[in-house]
């Protein structure tokens, strides 16, 4: 029940109380703590009091001054407000009150450039700045997310043991752990939300083909996807995907996603990973591929200036409707492992970029339960990494090139239907390209750094020399090579 205030005697405090700091406040009082609550409208604190004020300990503040009195010190704060301008104010306001020693933690999805800033800025007025990724959505707040937080080490020895409690546990194991330094939490947070665009749009893609190539009902479809959860694709997004083609429209009576706008939204996190991986030199085709598509839907101008171009001569149909059911499963199980081993491949280069020491295991680990990627193969991930922490590529992993060596068929095959029916599948294609990319052994690179060599003396390496060595050839001369 909530409580008068009381120096000192809230351990946790949630400032920023829409749904996700709500629920989030209450996932702590249900474990027990309490929980010192504030937010820029009173209005909002009270309502949250008089809706779930009995569910567990917590203290009413309406000031900051108030708030950083109701905690124990060193003093713990959780800040869930808006990412940009809105968290900046927060965290000064906060600054202002605390003392050295005190924690302070974005629990929001931040830039993590951003974090990296406002790490060092609270460091040197002596706090500490803990950057958390929270994924799992406002069920995930409320009874158990996945939880990513960075910051420095000292800081997670007491705040790393409420994170544990109150985050989603598989086999006793809770999701959460110390990511790394300053910004670390919150880029594998951008990273995770970027497999998470590149897994739905492979599901989107599954499903319009089953739709178009097939001509499967939203009712057929579901049970199709209700199925493929059993198996190896068996995840969170996939069993969500059941129930959305099950859910019915009131109003028409029709399958619900019938009636839904064709525009997809995005909140940035799919942006900043794309910008990040250009930036780091990595490649996540998938992910760009599937923040594109989100794009495209909603370039309503383009879309309806081009409805009714020419198609060409379309093929026919799948005669053999459960075939080609198999075929996309594969197809789609093999996109997801090209999603997860680009933003592997990302995490990794972004530790080695900033220094963090990022374990790539534990990622696999804490995303296993509350957030919205969580999937079974999660597990053949985590056991890829504790084999070989310096793995390439999971594809080089044995069960995952397993995996899509039994579904390269079907992927191919899927592909090629595809673009004979003039079905968009842009996921499926690239990740295929990706995986075909990586496997070939010489690509047309070689004629880019010859091309660029021509036109701006770049220079190029040799398959005869060293590593290290350079060549230049004089194309506007005599033609001959020198070493640069």
């Amino acid at each position: 029940m909530s409580s008068p205030q009381t120096d000192g005697t809230a351990q946790i405090g949630v400032t920023g109380l829409a749904v996700m700091g709500s629920n989030i406040a209450r996932n702590f009082a249900h474990h027990g703590y309490t929980v010192a609550l504030h937010n820029r409208s009173v209005a909002k604190t009270d309502a949250l009091l008089a809706e779930h004020g009995s569910e567990g300990n917590f203290v009413r503040t309406e000031t900051m001054a108030e708030f950083a009195a109701a905690l124990e010190r060193p003093r713990r704060a959780l800040i869930m407000v808006k990412a940009g301008d809105p968290t900046d104010a927060v965290i000064n306001e906060l600054c202002d009150v605390f003392e050295p020693g005190d924690i302070i933690i974005d629990g929001g999805n931040a830039l993590y450039t951003d974090t990296i800033r406002r790490e060092k800025a609270v460091r040197e007025r002596g706090l500490h700045f803990v950057g958390a990724g929270i994924s799992g959505g406002e069920e995930g707040a409320l009874k158990g997310p996945s939880i990513m937080p960075g910051g420095p080490a000292e800081s997670y020895k007491s705040l790393g043991p409420l994170l544990e409690e109150i985050s989603a546990h598989v086999d006793g194991v809770p999701c959460c752990t110390h990511i790394g330094p300053d910004g670390a939490g919150h880029f594998v947070k951008m990273v995770h939300n970027g497999i998470e665009y590149s897994d739905m749009q492979l599901i989107g893609e599954a499903y319009q083909l089953l739709r178009d190539g097939l001509g499967k009902t939203a009712p057929e479809i579901a049970e199709i996807f209700a199925e493929w959860n059993s198996g190896d694709l068996d995840s969170y997004l996939i069993e969500i995907t059941a129930e959305v083609l099950r859910q019915t429209d009131a109003k028409t009576g029709k399958p619900l996603v019938d009636v839904i706008v064709d525009e997809a939204e995005q909140k940035g996190t799919g942006r900043w990973t794309v910008k990040s991986a250009l930036d780091l030199g990595v490649p996540v085709t998938g992910i760009a591929e599937a923040v594109f598509a989100r794009a495209l839907s909603g370039s309503v101008p383009q879309r309806k200036a081009t409805t009714g171009l020419a198609s060409g001569d379309l093929g026919e149909r799948p005669t053999d409707a459960a075939q080609f059911i198999d075929d996309v499963s594969k197809a789609l199980y093999a996109s997801k492992i090209i999603a997860y081993a680009q933003g592997f491949n990302q995490i990794q280069a972004g530790s080695a970029e900033y220094n963090w020491g990022i374990t790539l295991g534990d990622m696999a680990t804490i995303w296993r339960g509350g957030c919205i990627i969580r999937a079974k193969f999660l597990n053949r991930i985590k056991e890829a990494y504790d084999e070989n922490a310096e793995l390439a590529t999971l594809i080089a992993a044995p069960y995952f090139r397993d995996a899509v060596e039994a579904g390269i068929d079907s992927w191919r095959r899927v592909v090629v239907k595809a673009t004979e029916l003039g079905i968009p599948v842009p996921g499926f294609a690239s990740a295929l390209s990706y995986y075909d990319a990586l496997r070939t052994e010489r690509l047309p690179a070689a004629l880019t750094q010859g091309l660029r060599d021509f036109f701006g003396a770049h220079t190029y390496g040799r398959t005869d020399a060293d590593p290290a060595a350079r060549f230049h050839t004089l194309w506007s001369g005599d033609r001959t090579e020198v070493e640069a």
